[in-house]
């Protein structure tokens, strides 16, 4: 009998991300999750270097790895749907959660203690997931308002907002010092 895990993960380049949205450029969320593992790893590298931490950077990019591995089954829930009410966010969590746990059937069983730790982070991990998730969606609206597309002005600045609001001085340390980048050219690289 085979089993299908890797084969869903496959499926990840095509779910689409944005949806509500006009883009210049469509994102799928293979391309999101891996930007988020690396974010996710650079947040921790600034908190251990800068701030004494003792974060796992390794454990914290498995977590970002798997972060939104249920949307394969649930697709991608628009922010603003997502998050309209307490209810509605209670509700979406329980499907994620049950979306996760049906991925996990589709392993071997002695293989499942070993992936399922990594889909839901414990809070010291789920906050430097969190922050690297909004973080790539900073960059998305940073790279489409770039390109000269004001659709994501608004979803820029509620998403800048949003992060400031975590109070991470990881995040104000990453927002200071590498998103400016994103809005170069690559000679200005």
């Amino acid at each position: 009998m085979g089993y299908s895990f890797f084969a869903m993960l496959g499926r990840m380049k095509y779910i689409s991300r944005w949806g509500l949205m006009r883009s210049t450029h469509s994102e799928n969320l293979s391309e999101h999750t891996l930007d988020v593992a690396y974010i996710c790893h650079a947040l921790c590298a600034i908190r251990n270097s800068r701030f004494g931490g003792s974060v796992d950077c390794g454990q914290a990019v498995l977590y970002a790895l798997y972060h939104d591995c249920s949307e394969i089954l649930t697709g991608d829930m628009p922010t603003p749907v997502k998050y309209q009410n307490r209810m509605l966010r209670d509700a979406y969590r329980e499907v994620e959660r049950d979306a996760a746990q049906r991925l996990l059937t589709r392993l071997p069983e002695d293989l499942r203690p070993g992936f399922a730790p990594w889909f839901e982070a414990p809070e010291e991990y789920h906050a430097l997931v969190k922050a690297a998730d909004k973080l790539s969606a900073l960059i998305k609206c940073v790279e489409e308002k770039k390109a000269g597309n004001s659709e994501f002005d608004r979803a820029y600045r509620t998403t800048l907002d949003s992060l400031r609001a975590m109070e991470l001085p990881e995040v104000e340390i990453f927002l200071q010092e590498f998103i400016p980048a994103y809005s170069m050219t690559l000679d200005e690289l």
